[in-house]
């Protein structure tokens, strides 16, 4: 019998999201190990490395377990960039277990799923993403960090549907991040650019894991 194929997973615990459109749900967080871009103002370095070897069966199991102390209707696959690694099998897991699902990603890797919610996060210097985000995003996230130029943002509010929100998110809730965040926002309104947004880290502020 071949060995099943096994993921490389940082934790798995429960919380409310703290970040984007769905602030305040409770939420099961799969987070997985490894990234491909490592930017400098990362605030979950610890999810580069390591991790513990879980078959997607295992992950479930856990899963379940959390699931039976705090009910949810959502798992969210993070890192890290969870989609280094093939996630599919989990997916369809999750599905049979009537979890919606929502996925993390900086939008450079692209993986065919049942998945309910994509949160895209562009990543400097670049900020490339995969064209199928273009239609399957739910919400687009920039961290504002001090390199953010507001020609970015209108590159970016070109390229994807005016009905996916663009969401400005200070970086780590730095009070000059949050000061460039609405100084954008208010340029972004005089211009005329729509679904534009300010969105803070509630997790961070409030302590929540």
């Amino acid at each position: 019998m071949p060995r099943p194929r096994t993921l490389k997973i940082i934790e798995i615990f429960a919380s409310l999201q703290g970040e984007g459109l769905r602030q305040g749900e409770p939420q099961i967080f799969i987070r997985f190990s490894g990234c491909n871009l490592k930017c400098s103002f990362c605030d979950t370095r610890y999810a580069w490395n390591g991790g513990r070897e879980l078959a997607p069966s295992q992950a479930l199991r856990e899963i379940h377990k959390i699931r039976n102390r705090h009910p949810a209707d959502w798992a969210c696959l993070t890192g890290g960039e969870p989609l280094l690694q093939d996630v599919s099998s989990l997916v369809k897991d999750l599905k049979r277990e009537e979890l919606k699902i929502q996925v993390e990603t900086n939008g450079t890797f692209y993986r065919p799923m049942a998945v309910d919610w994509y949160t895209v996060s562009p990543k400097p210097p670049r900020y490339s993403y995969r064209p199928e985000y273009r239609k399957r995003a739910k919400e687009v996230k920039l961290i504002v960090t001090k390199s953010l130029g507001f020609g970015t943002l209108k590159r970016l509010r070109k390229e994807f549907p005016g009905r996916i929100p663009l969401l400005l998110q200070p970086e780590s809730n730095a009070p000059w991040s949050v000061a460039k965040s609405l100084r954008i926002l208010s340029r972004a309104q005089k211009e005329g650019l729509k679904n534009i947004r300010f969105s803070a880290q509630l997790h961070k502020l409030y302590g929540w894991r």
